[in-house]
């Protein structure tokens, strides 16, 4: 029997959570900017130079609506080690270790990294990534393929069987807009498809053209310096979170982004430019308040939020533990993984490192 999907919120709500989702998914899974084997399918807009165009939401909020702006200001200073994406990490009378918060594109100024990241850098001894699967991409592919079931549906299910014939409609107008029919990808779980098409023209071309994002820059570094790599996940692992949220909330952020268009360039703008700021403690109230404004109910984000982030948080501390006990590392993940009372920063501290941010 099929099952459809029953939207109960109005079409901007359901945007709002697909922001959210958008910008948790660019930041904090590294497996997700690994699934390209669908770029393919664009290889003529692969092929062309393509610019980032977005504009910075913010930054129109600050002209727009200067209180409100402010009060966004207030909350976000008040979440703790919100300010900074390179920390010092020390302990136990060992050579300092190093935090650096990621974004997981290909930017050419998140590349870049912050001052003082090269040096820790090239002074660690180990270098700790989310996955170090992430430097053979082949092997990564077949550990993914490995379990079909976190990828694609079973039982001879297809997309369509969790679809209303009103979101099928807009599910296929936005796959066509980046050269994807949907029957090619009906097998897939919406997550997965979500994985490459929910990015700016300009961050999907760089990516086709085969550009490392920061994470995997730094992993290949490390492996060519001959230092020891370390990851803290697998990609099995990151990809059963997602795995774990229901497929109809995956669904709907999938089409809902896809019906942003040209939004998306506005978001990763925004979020960029928090990112190069280092004002990582910004970027989810700032998302939150937009979705607020839009509709007051209970979005569904929380779930998400503690599934992605805290809970892999807490696993990430606990492996990199003994490993920054050793002294002299690099560790770089997503920076949506270090702010906050659950964040990365808060949970070294607690093992009893002391943690403090480089200026």
């Amino acid at each position: 029997m099929t099952t459809m999907l029953r939207p109960v919120r109005t079409l901007a709500a359901k945007a709002a959570d697909g922001l959210i989702w958008l910008i948790a998914l660019i930041h904090v899974l590294t497996a997700a900017s690994l699934i390209l084997a669908l770029l393919t399918f664009s290889q003529a807009r692969a092929a062309q130079e393509l610019e980032c165009a977005g504009s910075n939401i913010l930054a129109g909020l600050e002209q727009s609506d200067p209180a409100r702006f402010a009060a966004l200001r207030e909350e976000a200073a008040a979440v703790p080690n919100g300010k900074g994406l390179l920390w010092k990490i020390e302990g136990g009378g060992l050579a300092p270790s190093f935090l650096l918060g990621t974004m997981h594109v290909t930017d050419p100024r998140v590349l870049a990294m912050p001052a003082g990241a090269a040096e820790a850098f090239a002074a660690a001894a180990t270098v700790i990534v989310e996955s170090d699967e992430i430097i053979d991409e082949r092997k990564a592919s077949a550990a993914i393929l490995m379990r079909p079931d976190l990828t694609m549906f079973a039982d001879n299910r297809t997309i369509n069987d969790f679809l209303e014939p009103q979101d099928r409609e807009r599910l296929e107008a936005g796959l066509k807009a980046r050269g994807i029919p949907l029957p090619l990808v009906s097998k897939m779980k919406p997550w997965m498809i979500a994985s490459f098409v929910a990015l700016p023209a300009c961050e999907f071309s760089r990516k086709a053209s085969g550009a490392s994002f920061l994470d995997k820059k730094l992993a290949e570094d490390a492996v060519r310096r001959g230092k020891r790599l370390k990851g803290l996940e697998t990609l099995v692992e990151q990809l059963s979170a997602m795995d774990s949220l229901p497929v109809e909330w995956h669904l709907q952020a999938l089409i809902d982004t896809l019906a942003l268009g040209r939004t998306i360039d506005d978001v990763l703008t925004t979020t960029t430019d928090l990112y190069l700021t280092g004002d990582t403690g910004m970027i989810m109230p700032m998302m939150k308040a937009v979705s607020a404004e839009v509709s007051p109910h209970d979005l569904g984000y929380a779930d998400f939020e503690q599934r992605i982030i805290i809970d892999r948080n807490r696993t990430m501390a606990a492996r990199a533990e003994p490993i920054l006990k050793e002294g002299s590392a690099f560790m770089a993940v997503g920076a949506l993984h270090l702010p906050g009372k659950d964040g990365l920063i808060e949970l070294l501290r607690r093992q009893g490192f002391t943690v403090t941010p480089i200026d």
